[in-house]
């Protein structure tokens, strides 16, 4: 069992911050209630079957950490809508400013009639991303977007063609980003055929390299070295990574390995990418996973956690490769949305303003060692747990056959289920479907915090000790909090 070194900060407890709806966990009904049977009903006719959604409950209002149901169930939120609703789900300056844009204009397109909003949003992440050097932005819609354009700016800005992307990745649902990303099933099986010139390399993943020894500078030369003698430098475009992978399993790549992928791109002319859909804004107890070691990316891709849940992404990156692209090379009808972008702008003002940053460290310091113990309660080497990983509020826990590496996504999918029985979501993930992420949302309150992994502990302290049926029970009239 490996168990990632701990922060140096020393524990504190977290602020409390206001809430309009009560902090607590509360459940009403069965799970499903019979509100959210109706429109599962509903949806069965309206939506297809492909479009599938975690939970089979249906959401009516959320604040802070907490989602309530159409039945009236509070559950507490581990997952922050896939790490975008870190400021909560309805934040009120995010609220204000959506409300207070919508009445003057919900669209004008900014390739039309440009506005100050979009502006403003360039100027903050300008300010906010690594590196001191001038840079440049392009605003869209969704991650996926913001990866797919910026292998455009990188092929046209290097008159190459060859993109790197790394096992276990996850880069989007597009033609192009399909292709970049690394599990087949659900994302890629029968879409084909993909967009060509990508190229895998071996990721840094520490729990499963068959060198346990490898340090992370030596894992980059082995992907250089693969690199170099499949492709060839001189035709590489661009080196594309998640700083800390997200549906691949929140794989934290060993110390030196980004700082060295990244030294021999700017050694090769080869564009640096950081996808930071996932690990961006304050997410890992800093403004973006890159920090954690220095990097500064040549682009940089955002999304998620940008605009509070409002549908916005972003390219961020060095003036001489954005500004190479000829006029309107970029862009799109919604892209920089005029009230997406005041959503935004609130958002990045409320994560300074409430130092989320440092919050989500806060979160680190509550949650891992509290996992750690478990995992060696539970058997240590011998157990379920395999490694418990991850960074700020990005943190995971890889489930395993007791006493091997074996994934156990049997388990993993159970636990999940139990803890929703019990008022608690939590998001699954991995290659190998066996890895537990929690996303809280960066403003949940610490009492509910404890009550969620509290519930999530003795999930799995059920299974480790029975090994049998994993179902808990389906109604909680009132929960702590």
């Amino acid at each position: 069992m490996t168990l990632s070194p701990t922060s140096s900060v020393t524990s504190r407890a977290l602020p409390t911050l206001e809430s309009r709806l009560p902090q607590r966990r509360e459940l009403l009904t069965a799970i499903p209630g019979p509100a959210s049977q109706e429109l599962a009903a509903r949806r069965a006719k309206a939506v297809p079957a492909s479009a599938v959604s975690t939970m089979p409950v249906y959401a009516a209002d959320a604040d802070g950490g907490i989602i309530r149901d159409v039945d009236g169930n509070s559950f507490i939120d581990l997952g922050s809508g896939i790490a975008v609703t870190s400021v909560g789900a309805s934040a009120p300056a995010v609220a204000q400013a959506v409300t207070e844009q919508v009445g003057h204009f919900t669209h004008s397109c900014f390739m039309v009639t440009p506005y100050e909003g979009y502006i403003a949003v360039a100027e903050e992440l300008a300010r906010l991303t690594p590196g001191d050097h001038e840079k440049r932005t392009v605003l869209f819609n969704s991650g996926a977007e913001a990866v797919e354009n910026a292998v455009k700016v990188a092929r046209l800005a290097t008159s190459r063609q060859a993109v790197v992307a790394f096992d276990h990745a996850y880069h989007g649902r597009t033609n192009l980003t399909m292709g970049l990303t690394a599990k087949t099933m659900p994302y890629k099986t029968n879409f084909g055929p993909f967009a060509p010139e990508i190229y895998r390399m071996p990721m840094s993943y520490p729990y499963r390299e068959a060198n346990p020894e490898i340090t992370g500078e030596q894992a980059a030369r082995r992907a250089i070295k693969q690199m170099e003698k499949q492709i060839g430098a001189g035709s590489i475009a661009a080196i594309l990574i998640e700083p800390i992978q997200g549906e691949g399993g929140f794989i934290v790549p060993a110390e030196g390995f980004l700082p060295t992928l990244a030294d021999w791109a700017r050694e090769n002319g080869v564009v640096f990418i950081a996808d930071e859909v996932q690990s961006g804004f304050c997410r890992t107890g800093a403004w973006f996973a890159s920090e954690h070691e220095g990097v500064v990316p040549d682009l940089i891709t955002m999304a998620k956690g940008i605009a509070g849940g409002m549908p916005l992404s972003a390219v961020t990156g060095r003036a001489e490769l954005l500004d190479a692209v000829h006029a309107g090379g970029l862009g799109g009808t919604y892209g920089g949305n005029p009230v997406a972008c005041a959503a935004a702008l609130a958002t990045l003002h409320t994560m300074e303003e409430q130092d989320l940053a440092g919050r989500a460290r806060g979160i680190e310091e509550l949650v891992t060692p509290r996992l750690r113990a478990l995992a060696e309660e539970l058997g240590g080497d011998q157990g379920p747990i395999g490694e418990v990983r991850g960074r700020g509020a990005m943190l995971a826990v890889e489930l395993v056959k007791p006493g091997t590496t074996e994934p156990d996504p049997e388990t993993t999918r159970a636990v999940a289920a139990a803890c929703l029985s019990q008022g608690v979501l939590i998001l699954t993930c991995g290659t190998y479907g066996n890895v537990i992420r929690l996303l809280p949302p960066l403003v949940i309150d610490e009492q509910l915090l404890s009550d969620g992994l509290e519930v999530l502990e003795s999930v799995l302290r059920s299974h480790s000790s029975t090994a049998s049926d994993l179902t808990a029970p389906s109604h909680v009239t009132a929960a702590k909090g």
